[in-house]
């Protein structure tokens, strides 16, 4: 019987499941949980990879314990963030998406490329916290000198396994640097903001296989969460999606991308799926929940997501309504303070 660990990082946590088929139905064990979550270091948002490639490493021998005949394995993260190396060596800190160091240049991004244009070519949604703004960010300021790579947080995690480095095409997608037509990085878009194009090689799809690590097949899965997610959903035709976590998505899945004046005005993103296009927007999820679930537990009373429902049910002593897509809400730190 063949088994399969499929390794699922969110930027609130990470589990590894082993699947595999059995009279005809698919069965999966969870054999490893992991927490995961932005630090604050200097001022800034980062991610620590290595205790990321740790956890990779330590959820993977428990798999194989459990189940010592798995063939192959593939990780997910969620998109957008990445980690630049010179050589061998990562160039640290490794920034995560809700560090407020973009904000500064997206101005002088559409100074140079209008959003209209970005979104004609790409038809990735504008957030400022998007590869292209932290790359330029980058370039800024003098972290692109000597740079070799850009590996997406996936693509690392394997080549840290087992030493291949490619760019996956899902994961691409998210950058707002992927030609929509064409599904390869813009060239236009790298030349017109002085990008290294060194660091944007052919993409490579879902399925290849990448190399071996402790006796099993490394294969490229959708390394975005939500493609993974998406390909994931047992449809009949194309029905709506909702995928969530931190971030939820709503979308559905086109036989092409939808670029034209009306999505750009409601923000529509069109990101890579396995064959298919899928247009989504992005909802807030559970990030504000998850914060302030940090914030009473730093305060000294822990509520599982249980009791906050619980809690959500009983008659509260007054009503408000807030815009949970506000600014004030996407970085860390006392979220119910900054609902209130």
């Amino acid at each position: 019987m063949k088994r399969y660990l499929a390794i699922d990082i969110g930027a609130s946590s990470g589990r590894h499941i082993v699947g595999w088929r059995e009279d005809g139905v698919l069965r999966t064990s969870e054999v490893y949980r992991f927490p995961n979550g932005v630090r604050e270091t200097d001022g800034h948002q980062v991610w620590d990879v290595d205790a990321l490639l740790a956890h990779v490493k330590r959820g993977v021998a428990a798999a194989k314990s459990a189940f010592p005949d798995i063939v192959s394995l593939s990780i997910d993260t969620w998109g957008v963030d990445y980690v630049l190396l010179r050589g061998q060596e990562e160039i640290r800190p490794v920034y995560a998406y809700r560090d407020s160091r973009t904000e500064r240049f997206v101005p002088e991004v559409h100074g140079i490329l209008p959003f209209s244009e970005l979104y004609r070519r790409t038809g990735c949604q504008f957030q400022p916290f998007n590869s292209v703004y932290q790359l330029y960010c980058d370039k800024r300021c003098g972290r692109l000198e000597g740079a070799t790579d850009f590996l997406m947080i996936p693509e690392y995690l394997l080549w840290k396994l087992c030493g291949a480095k490619v760019r996956e095409y899902t994961n691409a997608t998210t950058t707002g640097m992927v030609n929509a037509e064409t599904k390869a990085f813009d060239r236009e878009i790298i030349s017109a903001l002085e990008l290294p194009g060194l660091l944007f090689p052919p993409l490579t799809q879902p399925g290849a296989v990448l190399g071996a690590y402790d006796g099993m097949s490394c294969v490229l899965c959708a390394t975005h969460d939500t493609a993974s997610a998406v390909e994931g959903i047992p449809m009949e035709g194309n029905q709506p999606y909702i995928s969530s976590g931190t971030w939820s998505l709503l979308g559905l899945r086109t036989d092409r991308p939808i670029n034209d004046s009306a999505s750009e005005l409601e923000n529509w993103s069109n990101e890579g799926g396995v064959g298919y296009n899928r247009y989504q927007k992005n909802i807030m999820g559970m990030w504000i929940i998850q914060e302030c679930q940090r914030e009473w537990e730093r305060r000294g009373k822990k509520l599982s997501f249980a009791e906050i429902v619980k809690e959500a049910e009983k008659e509260p002593a007054f009503r408000s309504l807030f815009d949970p897509d506000d600014d004030v809400f996407m970085t860390p730190g006392d979220m119910p303070g900054k609902i209130a």
